[in-house]
């Protein structure tokens, strides 16, 4: 009997640590937003419509994502400028939607909807606040990666760095995109 080695395909231990990342955050937003369901069927609920400014920033992070694609093919195509300029616009898309959020907040703290509020109300600033906190920690990877590629270079050897950070921020777009569209059909 003859065996055969096949030789495996082994995952960047980064890339690896990153799946494990967005399992466990999605984790944890699908238990935060299981529990505004379970809250929200208990009654003393109040419905607020959220403030346009969250619209905007949903318009940003999504074309923050079409960016950070572009940045990943212009990469892979030998366009090391552009994929850098790249990065940046899907940073300052980054910046934008997070100062939109703020905005949003401030809003939503205008209208007397409050963290200390309504169950209703803390549900939003807490789901919302969370996810912005992981956008924030998305902008400190992306500006890592961006200064680090100004300063070596962009190449096929340290290339992991950018791979990982387009997971994570499509996965943020995504998530961001869930978490909207859940607000809006549970209002």
């Amino acid at each position: 009997m003859e065996t055969t080695m096949h030789p495996s395909k082994k995952i960047h231990p980064h890339k690896f640590a990153m799946w494990v990342a967005i399992g466990s955050i999605s984790m944890m937003f699908a238990g935060l937003t299981s529990a505004y369901i379970v809250r929200h069927a208990q009654g003393n609920w109040v419905y607020y419509a959220l403030p346009s400014l969250f619209t905007y920033s949903t318009f940003c992070i999504v074309a923050s994502s079409i960016t950070m694609i572009m940045a990943l093919r212009s990469f892979k195509k030998g366009m090391v400028a552009r994929s850098q300029n790249m990065i940046l616009v899907t940073l300052l898309l980054g910046i934008a939607f997070g100062i939109l959020q703020y905005m949003g907040f401030k809003a939503l703290y205008a209208q007397d909807i409050r963290v200390d509020g309504n169950p209703s109300e803390s549900f939003l600033f807490i789901i919302a606040g969370l996810h912005l906190l992981h956008i924030l920690g998305g902008i400190v990877a992306l500006f890592i990666v961006f200064i680090r590629n100004k300063i070596k270079g962009l190449n096929n050897k340290n290339a992991t760095g950018l791979e990982v950070i387009a997971t994570y921020w499509h996965f943020v777009d995504l998530l961001w995109i869930y978490l909207f569209s859940f607000f809006l059909l549970n209002q």
